[in-house]
């Protein structure tokens, strides 16, 4: 916001003693109204010009005060800049507070981070799901394990932080945690939130991400082929431990379910469509949207053998799905086995639904949207129509 009037003055103050030796005053006067504080600098009346505000004579004491008076007004000055930028009311009072470092607050790094964490926690279900806080709690873990390397220190005031720490944590995480680029950059990323969250709340004025710039690395995802998926189903394991999480897998292959949408199907998302068919009837965790899918033979066979499972009657789930990290974990264990030259995990059985299990078997793409729950809406036949002609043609093959 533009104030009507911005006026800044260095003088020097007279003593009741009269002496020549005075203190450099500031006076900054905003929409009319003055206030003043002392510089806490004192110089000799006689080597002072009050036209220019500033010391004369060419000696290093006089250089020295002249470089500290402009350094203020530079420091004024980019306060000014970005309480305009963003929209904030100056006040003489606001400036002489920010230089007098009254309105500068002690806020850690670490109990900012963790009071977002606790609120996060507070909202899970109601905007947040589990998973986006557990990618925070991995990010405060790690950003508290750099600070404590680099600076042994268990938390640092926002004010420390600038470009600098931006890049040596970036390099922590790629050199001693070893992640990937594209992890480094998630970390990073969720590190910024809370930095800009801290903006919002005025505890620093400048981001020191400004000039932080990161690539992320275009990885190609790709499905499982029908043969690979066909080896896949066929292949025998020597522990169960590895056929559940196969037989998991491939019924999220042959629904399209995300791997917490078939963590939590439940016997009651089942329904009878008006095809008589079996159908999954839920809404995605993840978006809230509804997700219609016609069970095909191998899903259905797939929910019979673990219908009496320990675990399924415990939680009262259709499968007796492992933790997010567990599956897969036990995934690239079983592209080993496989021999795939791939890594299986959760996400490639729902791009395979979408792409080898339908597409492929030149299914619409607008009702895999809807199948996916993307928010398409189609009539009921549709569905219908695609049922009969997955049912004709996966049958004879599987």
């Amino acid at each position: 916001m533009l104030e009507s009037s911005f006026g800044l003055v260095f003088f020097l103050k007279i003593p009741r003693n009269e002496s020549k030796i005075r203190t450099i005053y500031l006076r900054i006067t905003v929409d009319g109204i003055p206030k003043e504080t002392s510089t806490k600098r004192k110089w000799d009346i006689s080597r002072w010009d009050q036209k220019l505000e500033r010391a004369t004579g060419s000696k290093e004491d006089a250089k020295s005060i002249n470089f500290f008076l402009d350094s203020l007004i530079l420091k004024i000055n980019q306060y000014k800049t970005e309480n305009m930028y963003s929209g904030k009311l100056i006040t003489a009072q606001k400036v002489m507070d920010y230089i007098l470092g009254k309105n500068t607050t002690k806020a850690k790094v670490l109990e900012e981070f963790q009071k977002h964490n606790d609120e996060m926690t507070a909202l899970l279900g109601k905007g947040y799901a589990k998973g986006t806080l557990d990618r925070f709690t991995i990010t405060i873990n790690h950003l508290r394990a750099f600070i404590r390397l680099k600076f042994n220190a268990e938390d640092l005031e926002f004010s420390e932080l600038n470009l600098e720490f931006i890049k040596d944590f970036e390099f922590y995480l790629r050199s001693v945690r070893n992640c990937s680029n594209n992890t480094t950059l998630k970390y990073i990323a969720n590190f910024k939130k809370i930095v800009l969250r801290a903006i919002d709340h005025e505890v620093i004025l400048k981001d020191p991400f400004k000039n932080f710039k990161g690539k992320k690395s275009k990885i190609i995802k790709k499905p499982l082929s029908t043969q690979e998926l066909y080896e896949l189903e066929r292949h025998y394991f020597s522990t169960d431990r590895l056929n559940v999480v196969r037989d998991v897998f491939v019924f999220q292959c042959y629904t399209g379910l995300a791997y917490i949408d078939v963590y939590q199907l439940k016997k009651t998302d089942i329904k009878v469509g008006i095809d008589k068919q079996s159908w999954i009837m839920s809404e995605r965790q993840k978006t809230g949207t509804s997700t219609n899918v016609p069970l095909l033979p191998q899903a259905l066979k797939i929910i019979e053998k673990y219908k009496d499972h320990p675990l399924c009657l415990q939680r009262g789930t259709v499968l007796p799905v492992a933790s997010n990290q567990k599956m897969n974990e036990y995934l690239k264990e079983i592209a080993m086995l496989c021999a795939f030259p791939f890594t299986l995990n959760t996400h490639m059985a729902r791009r395979t639904f979408g792409s080898t299990v339908t597409l492929q078997n030149n299914v619409p793409i607008n009702v895999v949207k809807e199948m996916l729950g993307h928010s398409w809406i189609f009539r009921s036949t549709v569905h219908i129509l695609y049922w009969n002609y997955w049912k004709f043609y996966w049958m004879p093959i599987h």
